[in-house]
C-alpha cells in the first residue's frame, strides 16, 4: 500500500498538462515531472532549495499562524507577515477605546512596543511516511471498528514522535481518504508579539460587501515577530527572550507584475473534500448549505444591527462577527456554483464508470448500494443537526450554557468527589468570565428568539425535544407569533444567573444540581442538547463511520480501476504543508466582462465612502493617494500603487497569510481570499474561472512606510527591486 501511494504523488502522468493549475501539492513528495512543469513555468530555485529537511529550505520560511492560518518569515529577525483577519483577534484584544488599534492601526517603533500575545506560531521540521506501520494494525477492521483502532494508532504515533519538553508536536494525517497516513512533526513556538496593522478600515476594506469578491481593494495584512530563548530554543514571553534567527526567510520584490507570472503558493489549507461522491454533493446543496446561511444570515443580522449604533460594541463582536460572516458567504457561493457547474451529475456519471468496472469485485460491487442507504438513513436528521450547531448554539448564551452540562454531570454522579465537584467549578466560573466579556445581551437575545421559532418551524416536529414547546406555547403565547419568541428569550436572559453576580456566586460556592437545572438558560440548552445527543448524535457518528468507509473503498478502487488518472491524484487539503503553482491572470467570468488581474489606487478611491462601515479610508490615505506619493511602491507601467492582484493559484481556507511566491523565491504578496465565480473548489476546482486573490507586497509596504511611518520595519526586510 505503502508503494502504491507513494507512486501516486511522486509521479505525475503526462496529461498533466490538462490540469491547469489544480493541486495542492505535498513538498515531501514534489514530483520530478511537477518539478519540470513548474520550471517550465517560471520557477528558478531547485528542488532543494524548495523542501530540504537536512539543510535550510523554503519551507523553513512557512509557519502555520494562531490556530488556523499560514504565515511566512520574512527577515533574519523573526518578522511574520500574515492577514489581518488572521491577527484580527490579538489586534482586537490589544485594542482598548484609549489605545484602539483596531480602529487606528499601530506601528511598533522598536522592539520594545511591540505587544504580547496569547498566539503561537509552528515551524514544520519534517514529514515521515507511517502508511504501513498504520495499515498493519487495521488488517480486516472495517467500519466503527477500524475508525476506533486508526485512532488509537495515530494517536500512539503522535505520542511517540512528540517531545513536550522541546515543544515538539506530532500530528498524523490520514490522506487519501484514509488510504495514506504521513506523520507531520512541528515545533511550536509561544512568545509572539504584535508589530503592526494597519487600520481595520484598510485592513477590512470592502467589509462583506466585498467578500470573495474581485476586483478588490483590501489592505489584508499584519505583521508579527516570533520570540525565542537567548540559546534560539521555544521559550514563554519573558523581556529577556530575543527575535528568533530563522533558517530561512523570504526576500521581499517590488518588481512589477505581468498577466501570465508565474507564482506559487505556500501554506495550509485547511480541508477539501474533492473525491466527495453525488450523495455527498446533494446533501449538501440541498440540506446543510442553505440550512446553514439561514441561521448564520439571523446572526449577523441582530449584531449588526447593534455594531452600527455602538463604537465599543463594535470592537467587542467585530471579532465573532467577521468569523461567521466569512462562510455565510462562502456556503452561499458554494451552493450556487455546485448547482450551477451541476457538479452532482458529474459526480454520478464517475459512479456509474466505476460501478460498471465494480462488478465482480466483491469489495466493490455493492458499495454504492450500501453507501446510499447509508444517507437515507441519515437524511431526515442532518438538518437538525446544522439546526444544533449554528442555531441553538448560534446564540453565545446557550452555547456557553451547554458548557455547564459538564458541571451538572459532576454534580449528580453517585460517588464525585468533593475534588471533581470543585474542578468544575472552576472551569465553568473560569469561562464565565471570557464568555461576559465578548456577550452582547441585545443581539444575543434576539438571536435566541429567532432561532428558536426557526426550530420551530423548520425541524421535523417529532425530533422536537419532548414537551419543550408545549410548555412555551403554554406560558408565552402562541408558537407562531413572534412575540412569543421575544417574551421568552427576555425572560432567559432576564432570569438566568449566568449574568446575576449575586446568584452566581452563592450557586457556585454552594453548588447545587437543582439550582442549576433551573436556570432558565441552561434548561433551554439542556433541552436541545440531551435531545440531541440521546437520539439523534449517535445517528451523526454510525454515518459519519460508515461514509467515511465507503469514501475509503471508493478512493481505493478509483486508483485501481484507472492507474492513468491515480498518477494525476493529489490528496485533499489536511491543514498540512502544500505548495501550489499557477500563474498571475485576468480572466472573463461572463459574456462581454473581463476582470483585469490588478487593482490599483484609482480603484480604491473611486470605491471610497466617506464615514461609510464598510468602505471608509484613513484621511491621510485620501491625502497620500490624491497627491500619487507612492515612493518607491509605484508600479512603473501603471504610475499607479497596485493594491491586489489574481492568481490561478489552487487554495482554500487556512492559505490565509499565505506567501504568494514568484519563480525567484521572493514575497510578490499575501493571498487572503478566492472569487465568488469558483465557491466551489472545497468540492470542485474550476480550472477556468478559479482565481486566488491576493494584496500585493507594494501595497504592504506602502502602508506600513508612507501611511503608518514604520521605516524601522521597512529596513529590516531584504527588497528586490
Amino acid at each position: 500500500m505503502k508503494k502504491i501511494f507513494l507512486t501516486i504523488v511522486l509521479s505525475v502522468s503526462l496529461v498533466l498538462k490538462s490540469m491547469a493549475d489544480e493541486g495542492m501539492w505535498l513538498p515531501l513528495l514534489l514530483g520530478q515531472q511537477v518539478y519540470n512543469d513548474m520550471v517550465k513555468k517560471g520557477l528558478k530555485l531547485t528542488k532543494e532549495q524548495l523542501y530540504n529537511i537536512n539543510k535550510p529550505s523554503l519551507k523553513d520560511a512557512i509557519i502555520i499562524f494562531g490556530g488556523g492560518c499560514t504565515g511566512e518569515i520574512v527577515s533574519s529577525q523573526g518578522l511574520i507577515f500574515t492577514n489581518h483577519h488572521c491577527g484580527y483577534n490579538a489586534i482586537a484584544s490589544a485594542s482598548s477605546m484609549e489605545k484602539n488599534y483596531l480602529r487606528d492601526g499601530f506601528y511598533a517603533r522598536n522592539k520594545s512596543e511591540e505587544i504580547p500575545t496569547s498566539l503561537s506560531v509552528q515551524f514544520l521540521l519534517r514529514i515521515d511516511d507511517v502508511t504501513k506501520e498504520v495499515m498493519d494494525s487495521l488488517k480486516g477492521l472495517s467500519g466503527a471498528e477500524r475508525v476506533q483502532k486508526q485512532g488509537a494508532v495515530l494517536a500512539a504515533i503522535n505520542k511517540r514522535l512528540s517531545d513536550a519538553a522541546a515543544n515538539i508536536e506530532t500530528r498524523v494525517s490520514p490522506l487519501f481518504k484514509g488510504n495514506q497516513f504521513l506523520a507531520f512533526v512541528y515545533q511550536r513556538y509561544t512568545d509572539v508579539r504584535l508589530v503592526g496593522t494597519p487600520p481595520e478600515s484598510v485592513g477590512k476594506f470592502g467589509g462583506d460587501t466585498d467578500n470573495w469578491e474581485w476586483p478588490r481593494h483590501t489592505g489584508d495584512f499584519s505583521v508579527f515577530r516570533v520570540y525565542t530563548s537567548a540559546d534560539g530554543k521555544p521559550a514563554k514571553f519573558a523581556e529577556s527572550n530575543v527575535p528568533m534567527k530563522p533558517k530561512w526567510y523570504l526576500p521581499v520584490s517590488l518588481r512589477p507584475l505581468k498577466d501570465g507570472d508565474f507564482s506559487m503558493i505556500w501554506g495550509y489549507p485547511g480541508g477539501t473534500n474533492r473525491y466527495e461522491s453525488s450523495y455527498g454533493i446533494k446533501l449538501a446543496t440541498d440540506i446543510n448549505n442553505p440550512t446553514l446561511v439561514k441561521l448564520r444570515d439571523i446572526r449577523l443580522r441582530y449584531m449588526f444591527e447593534e455594531m452600527k449604533k455602538d463604537p465599543a460594541v463594535k470592537l467587542q463582536l467585530a471579532s465573532s462577527y467577521a468569523g461567521i460572516a466569512n462562510y455565510w458567504k462562502f456556503f452561499d457561493g458554494e451552493t450556487k456554483q455546485l448547482l450551477k457547474y451541476d457538479v452532482f451529475g458529474q459526480k454520478e456519471k464517475a459512479e456509474a464508470k466505476f460501478n460498471a468496472w465494480a462488478k465482480g469485485k466483491p469489495e466493490y460491487e455493492n458499495l454504492f448500494a450500501d453507501w446510499n442507504r447509508a444517507y437515507d438513513a441519515w437524511k431526515p436528521y442532518a438538518k437538525h443537526r446544522v439546526y444544533i450547531n449554528e442555531g441553538v448554539f448560534g446564540s453565545p448564551l446557550i452555547a456557553y450554557a451547554s458548557s455547564l452540562l459538564q458541571l451538572e454531570a459532576a454534580l449528580v454522579k453517585p460517588g464525585s468527589s468533593k475534588a471533581d465537584i470543585s474542578k468544575a467549578v472552576e472551569a465553568a466560573k473560569a469561562s464565565r468570565e471570557g464568555f461576559l466579556k465578548e456577550e452582547n445581551k441585545v443581539s444575543d437575545q434576539n438571536i435566541l428568539a429567532a432561532v428558536t421559532r426557526m426550530f420551530y418551524e423548520d425541524v421535523d416536529k417529532e425530533q422536537h425535544p419532548v414537551g419543550f414547546f408545549n410548555t412555551l406555547k403554554n406560558s408565552y403565547g402562541p408558537l407562531n407569533d413572534d412575540a412569543t419568541y421575544k417574551k421568552y428569550a427576555a425572560d432567559v436572559f432576564g432570569k438566568s444567573m449566568i449574568f446575576d453576580d449575586a446568584k452566581w456566586n452563592a450557586f457556585t460556592a454552594n453548588p447545587d444540581a437543582t439550582v442549576l437545572q433551573a436556570d432558565p438558560a441552561f434548561a433551554h440548552a439542556s433541552a436541545f442538547l440531551t435531545n440531541y445527543n440521546s437520539k439523534y448524535g449517535p445517528l451523526s457518528q454510525q454515518f459519519m463511520s460508515k461514509n467515511a468507509e465507503f469514501g475509503r473503498l471508493y478512493l481505493k478502487g478509483v486508483m485501481e480501476m484507472d492507474p492513468v488518472k491515480a498518477k494525476m491524484m493529489y490528496p485533499d487539503a489536511t491543514f498540512t504543508m502544500r505548495v501550489s503553482y499557477g500563474a498571475v491572470k485576468s480572466y472573463r467570468p461572463r459574456d462581454a466582462v473581463f476582470y483585469d488581474y490588478v487593482t490599483t489606487s484609482k480603484g480604491l478611491l473611486e470605491k471610497y465612502k466617506a464615514g461609510d462601515y464598510e468602505f471608509d479610508l484613513p484621511a491621510r490615505q485620501i491625502e497620500l493617494l490624491k497627491k500619487k506619493d507612492f515612493g518607491q511602491y509605484m508600479d512603473p507601467a501603471r504610475k499607479d500603487l497596485v493594491i491586489g492582484f489574481i492568481t490561478t493559484n489552487d487554495i482554500t481556507g487556512g492559505n490565509s497569510g499565505s506567501p504568494v511566491i514568484n519563480g525567484r523565491g521572493e514575497l510578490i504578496g499575501l493571498a487572503f481570499d478566492g472569487n465568488y465565480e469558483a465557491l466551489s473548489h472545497k468540492l470542485a476546482f474550476d480550472k477556468d474561472l478559479n482565481r486566488t486573490i491576493c494584496v500585493d507586497i507594494r501595497y504592504v509596504l506602502w502602508c506600513i512606510d508612507k501611511l503608518g511611518g514604520g521605516e524601522n520595519i521597512i529596513k529590516e526586510l531584504k527588497i528586490m527591486k
